[in-house]
Parts: structure tokens; sequence; C-alpha cells
């Protein structure tokens, strides 16, 4: 398999970045039953086919610096993330991570934001997504982002019914 290098991010790229797609979802459990979820070893992987598989390439704890390798829907595609957030905090937590290589070659950087803040007897989970194209992808992922936007919504339609289903 060719890995791609992706340039790395920061928390910069959740306003600067030219295709952003935030998601805000309440679900019915509390944030640390979501985090639970989200370091378990299958993480987003439970939620539904956007992600197929993921491997933790860092032994616990996690943290700052830990890495992982997502294996994305039907196992066509791989990306190779680092974490530069990881907020375990009274009240908030959370965590975001760039992708520092993947499978395919049409971004230049990509991350995502995760955040879970009280919400009643529930959580509110913001995921935000960040893509910033290769010059000679531009047009194409610009055009492809309604497509984007859908399947990444679809995602956090499928996170929704995964944890309405642990409510309780």
């Amino acid at each position: 398999m060719t890995w791609y290098p992706l340039e790395t991010a920061d928390a910069g790229i959740f306003d600067s970045a030219p295709l952003i797609y935030r998601f805000p979802m309440r679900v019915a459990v509390p944030p640390a039953r979501v985090w639970e979820s989200l370091v378990s070893d299958n993480s987003v992987a439970d939620w539904g086919p956007g992600a197929k598989s993921v491997t933790w390439l860092t032994p616990r704890p996690f943290g700052v610096g830990t890495e992982r390798e997502v294996v994305l829907a039907a196992g066509v595609a791989r990306v190779r993330e680092r974490f530069f957030r990881w907020d375990e905090s009274p009240g908030i937590l959370g965590y975001s991570f760039y992708a520092y290589e993947a499978s395919f070659p049409m971004m230049a950087r990509f991350a995502e934001n995760y955040v879970l803040e009280p919400d009643g007897d529930g959580t509110l989970f913001t995921w935000t997504i960040a893509i910033e194209p290769k010059p000679k992808f531009a047009a194409v992922m610009k055009a492809l982002s309604f497509v984007n936007r859908v399947a990444f919504g679809r995602t956090a339609a499928d996170a929704k019914k995964y944890f309405a289903a642990r409510a309780g």
C-alpha cells in the first residue's frame, strides 16, 4: 500500500480549512459513556459503516501524541492519525487529531475535533471535520463537498442511534 504524507495541523484548521463540517448532536448518555466509547479499542468503528476498523498504534494510556490507524468504509482507504489535543478535564472531555498519512493522495491536511459537554442527563457531542485538499484536487473536493457532508452526517446519525440504544 502506498502512503501519502499530509501536513500537520493544529486547532486553527477548524476555523481556516476550505472544507469544514460541524455536527453538534445531543446524545442520550452522559459524557463519560461517550468518552468510554471514543477511547475504546474499536472507537468510532462501533458506530456505523464510516470506519471499518481502528487500530491504536500507541499503548495506553492515551494522550497527546497518541497514534492510530483507521480503515475507512469498505476497507478501500486508510488514514493514520496523531492526536494533538486530549482533554479529560472535569466538565469537558474530548480530543483532536490530524491525519499524518493517507492511502489516497487528495488531502494536504485533514483533522477532526470531538468535544463532549454535559447537557442535562445527556451529552452535547460536537464533531468537526476539517479538510484542506491538495491544490490539484481542490475543485473536485469542493464539488464533492455535499457528498462528504451527507456521508459525515450519516456517521453522526449512526452515533446518535448507537448511544440511544445504550441509554438508560
